[in-house]
């Protein structure tokens, strides 16, 4: 492991959280540092097409928005290196970031690692994301006017999703492992009454069907076992989210498998860390949102150490 190096922030994570932060901390000419696990973007770079960022009238492409935003951020000095965080520890006043071939310290670090869509780990969801399959109906749904959608889940998020696609397709059918719901009563209920919903109750997705775009879903009955096809031209899965937080049991271990509380100033219950994005409680997990974020804590960073 090489010698460990200072830098005024640390950001964990590149997504669009991160990179506003990066942004922000390089005007302010914070030696700053970006560390991620895979290329700038996070799960913004997996997006087929971002049409709700402003300034983008006609959508941009995630990967193209994601090189912009590193870009931005690089050319204000921040420095990026690919590499996987395995461990964060207090170090005195310092806060040290650990990888597996470096360490690194700052008085001020930011969690913006983000959280993971759970998926259905079916045949034919990976091969197809991006071409129909989707875990975000706010970034998604506009895409599917008057189109036959489906979406998966029993809580609310999946309730409220459901009635935000009725906006643009034609038909959508919730599709649930079990009778009952985790998901309030009231949203049931709106669901239920939607002319445009309809549900497949007590049943599991086995396989996304398509050549080069969904075209149908199999489905099971989990008390007969009976399969039978859904024509679709678009799944959304809302089974969930799980933060990527397992590296903070030295810093936060409260928190690890959770999403983290902040103020309004996005800092933790520990002086000079910070969680923005998807990782803190009560993210919206859109684009504009962790930006925001991000911003917000570069501020009272600078604020902080100035």
């Amino acid at each position: 492991m090489s010698k460990n190096k200072a830098y005024d922030v640390i950001i964990i994570g590149a997504g669009p959280a991160g990179l506003g932060a990066a942004l922000y901390c390089g005007r302010s000419l914070l030696s700053t540092l970006v560390l991620e696990k895979m290329g700038a973007g996070g799960q913004l770079a997996l997006a087929y097409d971002v049409d709700n960022y402003p300034g983008f009238e006609d959508g941009i492409a995630g990967p193209d928005l994601s090189e912009k935003m590193k870009d931005h951020a690089a050319r204000f000095g921040a420095e990026f290196k690919i590499e996987n965080v395995s461990d964060v520890l207090q170090n005195g006043k310092a806060k040290k970031v650990v990888t597996k071939s470096a360490s690194y310290s700052s008085p001020v670090l930011m969690i913006a690692s983000g959280a993971s869509h759970r998926k259905l780990g079916v045949p034919g969801e990976e091969r197809l994301a991006g071409a129909g399959v989707s875990y975000c109906a706010t970034c998604d749904g506009a895409f599917f006017r008057d189109r036959k959608l489906v979406i998966v889940g029993g809580g609310d998020a999946a309730m409220t999703e459901a009635l935000f696609l009725t906006r643009f397709a034609s038909h959508v059918e919730l599709i649930h492992r079990r009778e009952g719901f985790r998901a309030r009563p009231m949203n049931v209920e709106n669901a239920r009454e939607h002319k445009k919903i309809d549900f497949t109750l007590d049943s599991v997705v086995e396989e996304i069907m398509g050549e080069q775009k969904v075209e149908a879903v199999r489905v099971k009955d989990v008390n007969t076992g009976e399969e039978r096809e859904i024509d679709c031209d678009g799944i959304f899965v809302s089974i969930g989210h799980d933060p990527n937080t397992g590296y903070l049991g030295n810093m936060l271990p409260s928190y690890v498998g959770r999403t983290v509380p902040v103020d309004m100033n996005m800092e933790t219950d520990v002086k000079g860390v910070y969680a923005i994005g998807d990782v803190r409680m009560g993210s919206y997990r859109q684009v504009a949102t962790a930006v925001s974020d991000g911003v917000t804590a570069a501020m009272h960073a600078e604020k902080t150490l100035s």
